[in-house]
């Protein structure tokens, strides 16, 4: 099949749009800032990822101006905290529609713990946070100008918490910590298993199927 997407849902002809599906799994951007009047906001965001890693930059994306990406407008800064299987719950209770001021962290059940370099909690349940100061926030334009509705946030990452409980053999063991992803529609997946390969660009130790690990 082939579809315009400018045309919805009269393009592809589906019950579902299949778009958020086909980029999947995607890291779920679970977003902890302050507002101007310090008050904590904590939710959830299927549009994020890690975009560079030297310096470590991530990005999210909201459809609306919803409090976390408005709050990372305003004050320029923003925490990530990671989602795992035994956090989805609170994750999930923490998309709820709640009033500006409300706060999710006590809503979902969750412990805000400081931060070193910004003034945003993270969450204390997370095997990682990052802590990110934002270089760029911007609303989107189509290809004709006009406005999206849709905003961008980019953040630079100044400071990372781990538990050390997931650190094995000098790595980040995401099996271990039940790291668990966006997969379109009401679906996730968690990462039960890895498989790793060597790039034809290591060098001479390339062989296909050839892993680094021994």
């Amino acid at each position: 099949m082939f579809y315009e997407p400018k045309h919805g849902k009269r393009g592809h002809g589906l019950p579902f749009d299949p778009i958020k599906a086909i980029v999947a799994p995607r890291p779920i951007g679970w977003i902890s800032s302050l507002d101007t009047k310090g008050r904590p906001n904590l939710a959830p965001y299927s549009f994020f990822n890690l975009v560079k890693g030297a310096p470590p930059i991530v990005v999210f994306g909201s459809e609306g101006l919803k409090h976390s990406a408005a709050n990372a407008f305003e004050t320029r800064e923003f925490v990530f905290n990671l989602v795992t299987r035994p956090l989805f719950e609170a994750m999930n209770a923490s998309s709820a529609a709640l009033e500006a001021g409300e706060n999710e962290f006590e809503a979902a059940g969750l412990t805000m713990a400081p931060c070193n370099f910004v003034k945003a909690p993270r969450v204390l349940e997370s095997p990682a946070s990052f802590e990110c100061k934002v270089l760029q926030a911007m609303e989107l334009n189509d290809l004709d100008g006009n406005p999206t509705d849709g905003f961008l946030v980019l953040g630079q990452v100044v400071g990372i918490h781990i538990d050390e409980r997931y650190i094995v053999d000098g790595r980040f063991d995401a099996v271990a910590a039940q790291t668990i992803a966006r997969c379109g529609y009401r679906d996730y997946s968690q990462v039960t298993e890895m498989f790793e390969a060597l790039r034809p660009t290591d060098g001479g130790a390339f062989t296909p199927t050839t892993s680094d690990r021994t």
